[in-house]
């Protein structure tokens, strides 16, 4: 097939995709969507390692999470360590929201280590703070805060 007959059928097929109705589209226009769920997540140096203050929005409904990975590429072996976390969240000039303490065995993957889920009123902002002791230097700790737009 030489060059201007490929270029051809190309552009008829391109047109005959254009005028094809989407019925998946025409039917989403039509109904309800649920509410989407927002991921915000914040960086910070702790331990040595790179640590994430996550949280996962869906209407008022909040997930409290964080993340633990290796700040770079190791310069050597990576060995185990055991890692003290503390996870917490708070409605901004308002009530806590929950605390979660343990710890998480860490090689040289990222480790999610879960929190918990809250609830927080329509309007208000939540602030997560994950905070990680390990046999690096302590570090700033991640704070994230996210709106709460029910």
């Amino acid at each position: 097939m030489n060059r201007i007959t490929r270029i051809a059928v190309g552009a008829t097929g391109a047109a005959a995709l254009l005028t094809t109705p989407v019925p998946a589209f025409a039917a989403a226009t039509g109904t309800a969507t649920a509410a989407a769920t927002v991921t915000t997540c914040k960086y910070a140096l702790q331990a040595g390692l790179a640590t994430y203050a996550c949280a996962d929005v869906t209407g008022s409904s909040i997930v409290i999470y964080g993340k633990i990975g290796l700040a770079g590429p190791p310069d050597g072996p990576v060995s185990w360590q055991t890692l003290y976390t503390n996870l917490s969240a708070e409605v901004v000039g308002g009530n806590s929201l929950g605390s979660v303490n343990g710890s998480t065995a860490f090689h040289s993957t990222t480790v999610q280590v879960n929190g918990f889920t809250a609830t927080a009123p329509c309007g208000s902002t939540v602030r997560a703070t994950f905070s990680v002791q390990g046999s690096g230097p302590y570090g700033t700790r991640p704070v994230v805060e996210v709106p709460v737009a029910c």
